[in-house]
Parts: structure tokens; C-alpha cells; sequence
């Protein structure tokens, strides 16, 4: 039995979740097991009905990612054709009526440093005597470090404050407890499909054979605790306690029209960062604080490629691996309204019961526009 499309997921006028998005998921309805989804305007529909392919009838993305980029078109030209036609009754939710799920596992996990506004931000806050505040590094390679896969969370998981050492102000041995400078990070998640062997490095030009999809990125940091323990290893506890994602997995293949020239990158790259075109997207995000709008980064000043932070990842012959996830950093462009972290801000942190919300929105086909669903979380009191 089947039934017409919903008039309001026909994906006519600004919806965000057309045919031109068809994001994946993993939702379940009423207590169900949990199953892979697309969004269709404002409803969720069911991929291993729809489809009828047992590999989208299981309570991850994984084993649909591993199958790799031919098979991820396949898929994707096969959701389009069927979503023309009649759709399985038992099949299409209401997407208030659901609970979405973290929707792969994530492997392993990576956070770049990639937006030159922020590093400089941060350079002249941490470093005012230096006339230049990026380091020596910056422009030769993308800086990141690794962090843990195990605490990267859905969007709407409760995030707990985090406690650990801290040096106050004027005192001479470190305190510990809550945090009391717990901030954001604003920033896109690129989901690894296909990964390479150990000793075989991706070549920048041979990314997309690998990249899957874009989450919104929540990288939640505690910069009292941070501070104090990050050299000279670099971040830690300051940063594992969470990371949210949104629910949505948007493909590479939907975002095709916000393809755009990443700044220009100078001095030249070494080469096996060169690109014909180092690429960036044109995707606009926006934070939302308790309710407000407080900040409209756009990712398209972001100056090193998502290929290149892949080529990377990898150049030493790392490997990667299905449901690995590295994010972008925290984006910023070059005016005060349009930071992705609070601390460049000039004050204020987060508080116990503050909701902080990411969204974005991207260019589609046809003059259309894509979303990316909430990126949601809110925080809670210590915990003894």
C-alpha cells in the first residue's frame, strides 16, 4: 500500500529539506528499532521501505558508507525516483513524532584549526605583543589535534559541565572543580565513507572519493581548563567531556552548488596540499544563545579545503576508516558578528541551563537552498 507525498514535503518554495537535500538519518518512532531516513519537507521517510535494501534497515549509517561513492549516487538517484511515486504508508513520520539517533559511529575524531580569523582572533587575545598572531605553522599546513570519538554526541543530548584543573587568577598552585569559562565552537563534521590503509595516504585531489557528508559541528570547550593544561601536548580535558552533532547528514553530492574558491591560500601549499581548486562551501551558520541569534559565521572564508585537511590527515599514512569524523574548527569570518565562539566575543560564558542551537543553510540546485537541521544543547550543573 502506498500513499502520495505530503503536500508540504513537496520541497516547493524555501523549504529547506527538498529533493534538492535528502539528508540521511536514523530515527525510530514509538520505541521501534532504529532505522535509516531521509527528511522530505517536514516529514521522515523510511529508506529500507522505500527502498526495500536491507543495508538502510540498520540502526547506523555504517555499513551504507562503507559501500562508497558509487553506491552512495546510486542511492541517492534511487531516493529521488521513488520519491516521485507513491510512499510506503508505514513509512513516512511526522518528523515531530520521531527520535533521531547519532547517525554512524564515529571512528575515530579530529578537530582542524582551519579559519584564519579565528587563529588571528585568538593569536591577538593570547599573544597582543606579537605582530603576527598567527604562528609560524599556520599558513603551511592545517593544525588540528586529535580528540575522543567516544564523547561526540546527537544533537539535543544534555551536555554536563565539566570539572578539572583550573589556575585562578593571582594564585600559585592550580584549583579544581566546575568549569567556570565553558564556551562554544562553531563548526562543520565531514563524515569519512571509505577510508584508506595504513601507509596509503588520500591524496587531496581523491577526497571526494571518500567524503560522505557534512554535520553541523558543536565542539564544546572549557577554556579555564584548557588553558592551564594545553602545552605543550595541546588540548584535552578542555575539550573531550562532549562534542554535539546535528541528526542530519547532509551528502557531498547535495552540496554541489555551494561549491566556491577557498581564500587565497599564500605562501603556496606544499604539494601534495596543491589543488587546481582548493574548495570551500558557502554555507551560512548561525548561533543561537537562550534564544537569540547572536552570530552569523560564514564557512566560506574558511582557509584551508576539506580535501586538503583530508590529504592531511593522512599524508604520513595514517589511516582512516568508515564513521571517521573530522571537523573543520571553529569558523569565523572577519567581522565581530560573524564569530563562532564566544571567547572572541570579549566575554561572557556559558551557564548552567544556557541552550545554545547551530543551524545552517547552503545553495542548492535550481536557486534553492538546503538546511542542516539544529545542532542543540543544552547545559547542566556539575556533577559531584
Amino acid at each position: 500500500m502506498s500513499s502520495p507525498a505530503p503536500a508540504s514535503a513537496t520541497g516547493t518554495g524555501p523549504d529547506l529539506f527538498g529533493p534538492a537535500n535528502l539528508p540521511y538519518g536514523i530515527y525510530s518512532v514509538d520505541g521501534s528499532q532504529p532505522r535509516a531516513c531521509t527528511r522530505l519537507g517536514d516529514y521522515v521517510i523510511d529508506l529500507g521501505r522505500l527502498l526495500g535494501d536491507p543495508v538502510l534497515e540498520q540502526p547506523t549509517l555504517d555499513a551504507f558508507l562503507a559501500q562508497g561513492r558509487r553506491r552512495w549516487d546510486e542511492v541517492r538517484g534511487a531516493i529521488t525516483e521513488a520519491l516521485s511515486g507513491g510512499l510506503p504508508a508505514d513509512g513516512v513520520h511526522p518528523v515531530a513524532d520521531v527520535v533521531l539517533h547519532l547517525p554512524f559511529t564515529v571512528a575515530d575524531y579530529v578537530d582542524f584549526y582551519a579559519s584564519e580569523h579565528h587563529a588571528s582572533n585568538l593569536g591577538r587575545l593570547f599573544r597582543p605583543d606579537n605582530p603576527n598572531p598567527l604562528l609560524p605553522n599556520w599558513k603551511h599546513l592545517p593544525v588540528s589535534y586529535t580528540g575522543r570519538a567516544a564523547s561526540v554526541v546527537v544533537s539535543g543530548t544534555e551536555v554536563v559541565r565539566p570539572c578539572g584543573q583550573r589556575m585562578p587568577a593571582g594564585a600559585e598552585v592550580p584549583a579544581f572543580g566546575p568549569s567556570t569559562r565553558l564556551d562554544i565552537e562553531a563548526e562543520l563534521g565531514f563524515v569519512v565513507g571509505v577510508g584508506n590503509e595504513m601507509g596509503t595516504p588520500i591524496a587531496a585531489a581523491d577526497a571526494e572519493e571518500h567524503l560522505f557528508g557534512v554535520v553541523l559541528f558543536n565542539d564544546w570547550s572549557a577554556r579555564d581548563i584548557q588553558a592551564w593544561e594545553y602545552v605543550p601536548l595541546g588540548p584535552h580535558l578542555g575539550k573531550s567531556f562532549a562534542s554535539t552533532i546535528s541528526p542530519w547528514v547532509v551528502p557531498m553530492a547535495a552540496l554541489e552548488a555551494a561549491r566556491v574558491d577557498t581564500p587565497v591560500q599564500d605562501p603556496p601549499v606544499l604539494p601534495y596540499l596543491a589543488m587546481d581548486r582548493p574548495w570551500g562551501l558557502d554555507i551560512e551558520l548561525e548561533v543561537e544563545w537562550n534564544g537569540e541569534v547572536v552570530s552569523r559565521p560564514p564557512y566560506s572564508s574558511m582557509y584551508w579545503s576539506p580535501a586538503q585537511m583530508l590529504a592531511h590527515l593522512t599524508v604520513n599514512g595514517a589511516p582512516t576508516r568508515t564513521g571517521d569524523l573530522f571537523a573543520s574548527g571553529t569558523i569565523s569570518g572577519p567581522q565581530p558578528d560573524q564569530v563562532g565562539s564566544f571567547i572572541e566575543r570579549g566575554g561572557g560564558f556559558l551557564e548552567d541551563g544556557d541552550e545554545v542551537v547551530l543551524r545552517a543553510t547552503a545553495p542548492g540546485v535550481d536557486g534553492t537552498r538546503i538546511g542542516f537541521g539544529e545542532c542543540r544543547g543544552r547545559i547542566a550543573k556539575a556533577r559531584p
